[in-house]
C-alpha cells in the first residue's frame, strides 16, 4: 500500500466518522462497534 493511497483511505474514514457525527449523532458508528463486539465474542467461542 502506498503512502497515497493510506492518507486516502485514512482521510475517508475520518469523514465517515465525522459524517456520522454532524448526520446521526454515532448511531451508525455505535451500531458496528456493537456488532463487532458480537463477532468478537463470537470467534473467541471458537477458539
Amino acid at each position: 500500500m502506498t503512502d497515497r493511497i493510506a492518507l486516502f483511505l485514512g482521510a475517508l474514514v475520518a469523514a465517515l466518522l465525522i459524517a456520522d457525527y454532524a448526520l446521526f449523532d454515532w448511531a451508525n458508528t455505535l451500531f458496528l462497534a456493537r456488532k463487532m463486539l458480537v463477532l468478537i465474542e463470537w470467534l473467541a467461542f471458537w477458539r
